[in-house]
């Protein structure tokens, strides 16, 4: 088929366009200096030219905490205007399918453990991270109701908190293990006794390793054609404390870690309830915690970003 997947030539987005393309669909991959999704004809002129008949939407404005907190106006904005703009262009041309790329940040703060699908819509987010998660949640919104009312089939679905090859390791904008392989890793090579790291430790976190994440997102293009929104995770949690430990040991960091409490820990507990996405179109999660990390701390190694500091 002929695909789109904005944002492909990003972290999840390249390993999705290689199973794509292995699978032998011709894929097209926007990319922002030619086309800015934030701009209604720029969108309308990505359809015109690509032709396609299935768009993965997982372009995104996104980071950790911190990025989140420096920008809540633009995420809000940039997020939410992406997902209309794809959403209408979708409408006109009659396209065959939409799958919408989601956050878990869209949960309410205090979500019942392990978050279930119904209950997205029982609270307010985190606030750190919320104009981004709202604005994510108002496509699942806008994507109901272009179903309800001009038929067309867009999906949408819920990834937990990525990581893996390729992912960003800029620490003013990382997400937290990469921000935890760059601060250990680099520690050990430099010699350092300490590492600081956010918050207190105690909140938990559930993480998905890109290539599994890729492998729902086809599955789902491939079988699922619902309204309901879909989780995709492993359904297992790890105390930050308990993580940042074991990449230290990954890493072969044997100094201190410093916990600075006076910065924000985001919200309290992320654990998915994955059994939709198993029933629905047959997803399960396949790489283990540890094994996706060593994987993770090879790349890293690898790309040369510590010694190009």
């Amino acid at each position: 088929m002929r695909t789109v997947v904005t944002g492909g030539a990003g972290f999840l987005g390249s390993h999705l366009v290689a199973k794509l393309e292995a699978d032998g669909h011709e894929v097209f991959v926007p990319r922002r200096k030619d086309y800015d999704l934030t701009v209604a004809d720029d969108v309308e002129r990505l359809f015109a030219d690509a032709r396609p008949e299935i768009v993965y939407h997982l372009a995104a404005e996104v980071g950790g905490i911190g990025a989140n907190r420096a920008n809540p106006g633009r995420y809000w904005y940039a997020n939410l205007t992406m997902g209309v703009n794809v959403l209408e262009q979708a409408r006109i041309t009659g396209l065959h399918k939409l799958v919408l790329a989601g956050t878990i940040c869209a949960y309410p703060k205090f979500a019942p453990v392990p978050f279930r699908e119904e209950d997205l819509w029982n609270g307010y987010p985190e606030e750190t991270n919320a104009p981004y998660g709202v604005a994510k949640k108002a496509l699942l919104v806008g994507a109901q109701g272009y179903r309800e009312q001009y038929g067309l089939n867009s999906i949408f679905l819920l990834p937990v908190n990525l990581y893996g090859p390729r992912d960003n390791f800029d620490l003013e904008s990382s997400h937290v293990i990469p921000a935890l392989i760059r601060k250990m890793d680099d520690a050990r090579a430099d010699g350092m006794e300490q590492v600081v790291l956010w918050g207190d430790g105690s909140p938990t976190r559930e993480f998905l390793y890109v290539d599994d994440c890729a492998e729902g997102l086809k599955l789902a293009g491939e079988r699922y054609n619902g309204a309901d929104p879909v989780n995709l995770g492993t359904g297992h949690e790890i105390v930050i404390r308990d993580l940042a430990a074991l990449i230290g040991e990954l890493c072969g960091y044997e100094g201190e870690i410093i916990w600075d409490a006076s910065k924000p820990n985001g919200q309290p507990r992320r654990q998915l309830d994955v059994t939709r996405a198993a029933d629905l179109f047959g997803f399960r999660a396949q790489v283990g915690l540890r094994d996706g990390l060593e994987q993770t701390i090879a790349w890293y190694r690898a790309s040369g970003i510590h010694a190009a500091r």
